[in-house]
């Protein structure tokens, strides 16, 4: 069979991109280097800001999305995966102007979501201000029937505040602390689990200490490339 190659479009930020490969290394069944996935990456941080472009009318970075994407399909990429979520408000653009596919990180979320706990109802999402205010998790979960519950205008700032430390590399034990408290009020305000909806987040939020079930969408996204690089899926 020939083989598949995951491409990576990364670079928003470079560390959640570090972080994503090592999630396809850990999902991927292997003993020795020949077992695993061949992956290209490509880190492009010049890509303008995908929050402000929606939120304060910045630099579209929908042209640079492209180039990134045609770069790494003319290199012999067979899928594209993109660890950013904010990113994912381009998809419906960025897709057509792709001739391979482009795994969607929110679907994949809320489908690993409904395979773990089918019964949840209602969410809370820790992610971006550019994803939140585009609804693009609301939109995905409410398809499924699933409530998005978010951060309030006081809690919001600090998530953002927090993604902004650890793309500076400047975060401490103290950013991990603020996402969990937030994610805590977020489950006293009705959430049965916790989505961590940015590839930032992760570095600093301890999923292993929480007592809920929390989901990281860069590990549901690895496990997609991962599946669609072995053929469990196209």
């Amino acid at each position: 069979m020939l083989e598949r190659v995951i491409g990576i479009l990364g670079g928003m930020g470079p560390q959640a991109t570090v972080d994503f490969y090592r999630e396809i290394l850990t999902f991927t069944p292997g003993v020795k280097d020949q077992d695993h996935m061949q992956v290209l990456i490509y880190s492009n941080p010049k890509i303008p800001d995908r929050t402000a472009a929606i939120l304060d009318g910045g630099a579209d970075p929908l042209p640079d999305l492209v180039k990134s994407g045609r770069l790494l399909e003319r290199a012999g990429a067979g899928i594209l995966a993109i660890p950013c979520n904010t990113a994912h408000y381009f998809l419906p653009r960025l897709q057509p102007e792709i001739g391979i596919p482009i795994l969607d990180m929110i679907l994949e979320t809320v489908l690993d979501l409904k395979s773990q706990a089918p019964q949840v109802g209602t969410v809370g999402l820790l992610a971006a201000t550019g994803t939140v205010r585009s609804g693009i998790y609301h939109r995905r979960f409410h398809e499924r029937g699933i409530k998005v519950i978010v951060p309030d205008d006081v809690d919001q700032p600090e998530v953002q505040e927090g993604i902004r430390r650890i793309k500076a590399a400047a975060h401490n034990r103290e950013t991990g602390e603020t996402f969990h408290a937030i994610a805590d009020r977020l489950m006293a305000a009705g959430a049965e689990a916790i989505i961590l909806g940015c590839t930032e987040i992760p570095l600093a939020f301890n999923l292993k200490s929480v007592p809920y079930l929390c989901l990281n969408a860069t590990r549901s996204l690895a496990q997609a490339a991962v599946d669609w690089a072995r053929g469990k899926r196209d």
